[in-house]
């Protein structure tokens, strides 16, 4: 299957499922917030949330599947500094703590919602992205 078919399939699953969580239960399929709102809950507002959460790591779990059926389907990237990712992660969470949310939440949600906060919060996203490859495959 072509990369573009499959990336196309999954943004559609992607999208189907965000509106259909908004349309049926007024809830914003924002990873960050699900995460936030199992770590400080609130009663009566847990279960969905664990449930999401269960079915993400069912899709890891179907990935790893994938990668022990068919071993040279697709080949990790390997040779990242542990003390760098670590760092990456801290500074991806405190970034989502500082945009109210992830690039789930505004990219997949917001935009679809018109909000203008998750325009400006996926362009920032975006551009530090780009900037940040740029520097690490060509000036680093």
């Amino acid at each position: 299957m072509n990369t573009w078919v499959s990336a196309l399939a999954g943004g559609v699953l992607i999208g189907t499922a965000a509106t259909l969580l908004l349309w049926l239960t007024g809830r914003i399929a924002g990873i960050s917030g699900i995460l936030g709102g199992v770590v400080m809950p609130r009663s009566g507002d847990v279960a969905w949330r664990v449930a999401f959460l269960l079915g993400l790591i069912g899709l890891i779990g179907a990935g790893a599947a994938w990668l022990w059926w068919a071993p040279g389907a697709y080949a990790p990237r390997q040779g990242f500094p542990p003390l760098l990712l670590v760092i990456a992660g801290v500074l991806v969470g405190f970034g989502t703590r500082m945009g109210n949310g992830c690039t789930s939440g505004h990219g997949v949600c917001g935009l679809g919602r018109l909000s203008p906060r998750s325009l400006v919060a996926v362009s920032t996203f975006m551009l530090t992205a780009i900037a940040t490859t740029y520097l690490v495959r060509h000036v680093a």
